[in-house]
């Protein structure tokens, strides 16, 4: 049966490791073990000062080439999904064009904060049905430690930089998404905030830096809490129920790595063993866009996934934005 295929898959997280003692002794009030305890983060990935999120996007999409059997010559489509492109204009897509060198390919950015990857699947699988494409690249790639303000506990803890990447096209060969499903409601946006840096703070001042406008904002921490569990379980919910299967019959649940206590949640509100949940949140933190793309990739090259796998990755993040994919390997 002709479907929409994933022949390969990468992902790349920077060498330097933050872990939590580190921020401890950069003077921040926190401890190891209240952030552990608090959101199941241990340690993340921070990115060097000269490299950007479209080296990141890269190093990833080379592994999922070289998985794949391809070039980036094979490429006709490029979608980073991203909220930390190198440049507003022109997008990280472009820039990943350009060192890719591949001028034959269509390339853009999808915004969707931590729901980005799945975004991304979405929006490259339309053009891959329509036959405006047919080798379709989708990257989540974020430095998210740029935009931190290190000295608020209850974001800085939170976040890690890292691109996860993967191949597709149209046809018989390889593992096949089954559906994809997004969703969002802007209303409630604000909840998950960076308020500056587009039109509403241009031109950036002194005031608005101060004001810390362009640093990440997280608003109502414990209803985002709760919302986001309820979107993350009916985004399951939804996958499932389209594709005529059950909940139980899933393998792997590998979500956006939000929060520890999200999928204890999440499992104990399906039903489910948590041993069914891949987890990268300890050593990797929150990546937004890029977390669920990174631990896809990672179970796949460990063997946790195998002939023959449902695997469900639902997502939620800030915008309000949520969905899922049903893959089956």
């Amino acid at each position: 049966m002709d479907g929409i295929r994933i022949l390969g898959t990468g992902s790349y997280v920077p060498p330097k490791v933050l872990t939590n003692s580190d921020l401890q002794k950069m003077g921040l009030d926190t401890t190891d073990e209240w952030i552990t305890q608090r959101t199941g983060v241990r340690e993340r990935r921070i990115a060097d000062p000269d490299v950007n999120t479209s080296d990141l996007a890269y190093h990833a999409t080379l592994k999922a080439l070289d998985m794949a059997g391809m070039t980036a010559k094979d490429l006709d489509l490029i979608i980073i999904a991203t909220i930390t492109p190198d440049t507003c204009c022109p997008a990280a897509a472009n820039w990943l064009q350009a060192k890719l060198d591949v001028p034959q390919a269509v390339t853009f950015d999808v915004t969707a904060a931590c729901s980005g990857f799945i975004f991304g699947l979405n929006v490259a699988t339309q053009y891959l049905l329509t036959g405006f494409s047919k080798n379709a690249l989708v990257v989540g790639a974020e430095i998210i430690s740029r935009t931190l303000n290190w000295k608020d506990r209850r974001t800085c803890i939170l976040w890690g930089d890292g691109a996860g990447a993967v191949i597709l096209t149209k046809g018989k060969g390889g593992h096949r998404i089954l559906s994809t499903h997004i969703h969002t409601d802007g209303a409630n946006g604000q909840d998950l905030l960076l308020p500056g840096g587009g039109s509403r703070t241009t031109p950036i001042s002194h005031e608005s830096v101060d004001k810390g406008l362009h640093t990440l904002n997280l608003i109502e921490a414990n209803m985002s809490f709760k919302v986001a569990v309820r979107h993350f379980v009916g985004s399951i919910k939804e996958a499932v129920e389209y594709n005529h299967v059950a909940v139980g019959d899933i393998d792997w649940f590998i979500p956006h790595q939000a929060n520890l206590r999200m999928f204890q949640s999440m499992a104990k509100s399906l039903k489910v063993p948590m041993e069914k949940f891949y987890v990268t949140l300890h050593k990797y933190g929150n990546i937004s866009s890029a977390s669920c793309a990174i631990a896809f990739d990672e179970a796949v090259r460990d063997g946790s996934i195998k002939k023959d796998h449902l695997v469900c990755l639902p997502v939620f993040g800030g915008g309000l934005t949520w969905g899922s994919a049903l893959v089956s390997w």
